[in-house]
């Protein structure tokens, strides 16, 4: 039986992935290299060392990953203070609604371990999630399972306990990896991403609904 929901962050309960685009294309721009704001999709999904690492070979960077990194959070930051944390459609309503239905709630996500708890405490829904897991908690960051197996562990779930709500193409393989069931979420105002990977895809967070949750919980 189903009793289990982990959730990605970025694109699934946080509206953020605008502020890695910008903040990596603008850093782009400013080094020299004229690259479209798509470029970064590739991106959705990745950790921060990641994508710098590929980003720094592909245009011969010259500082640390690490220090892009840094300035990447910088600038990502200030788009925060000005904008606030914004959530994704309904996604409180459905959080809500499975913590009341008994369901165990946790996160795994690519983002460092203080921005997931700072996102959730200004959306008010810390209290939902049991546990809050960083990619940089574990060896390998998605499409390998890594953070979501910690995470089912850290809930005393196992994985085909485990439902995981993703966004990207790097996330539902990690979902399918973990042998847990994925719903794909095909965030409207996001980019197209391939989820094909994942066992359904939803558009609306309101589709997941009593029916839906009572035929995952036969």
């Amino acid at each position: 039986m189903m009793n289990t929901f982990i959730f990605d962050m970025d694109g699934v309960i946080v509206d953020s992935e605008y502020t890695y685009f910008k903040s990596k294309t603008d850093i782009l721009h400013e080094a020299g290299h004229d690259v479209p704001v798509s470029y970064q999709y590739q991106f959705m999904g990745t950790t921060s060392d990641f994508m710098w690492q590929i980003m720094k070979e592909e245009f011969n960077l010259p500082q640390t990953v690490e220090e892009y990194g840094k300035e990447m959070n910088r600038r990502r930051d200030e788009i925060i203070q000005k904008d606030g944390v914004q959530p994704i459609a309904n996604v409180r309503d459905l959080i809500k609604r499975l913590s009341e239905a008994g369901f165990k709630l946790g996160v795994a996500s690519a983002s460092r371990k203080e921005e997931i708890i700072r996102n959730l405490k200004e959306l008010g829904l810390d209290s939902y999630f049991t546990q809050a897991v960083s990619a940089e908690e574990v060896e390998h960051s998605k499409p390998e399972p890594d953070v979501f197996l910690h995470t089912a562990e850290l809930l005393g779930s196992k994985p085909s306990d485990c439902i995981v709500i993703e966004d990207t193409k790097n996330g539902t393989r990690a979902a399918k990896a973990a042998e847990m069931y994925c719903v794909g979420f095909a965030n409207p105002d996001y980019p197209a991403q391939d989820l094909s990977c994942a066992d359904e895809i939803i558009k609306d967070f309101r589709e997941i609904n009593e029916n839906w949750l009572n035929e995952k919980r036969l």
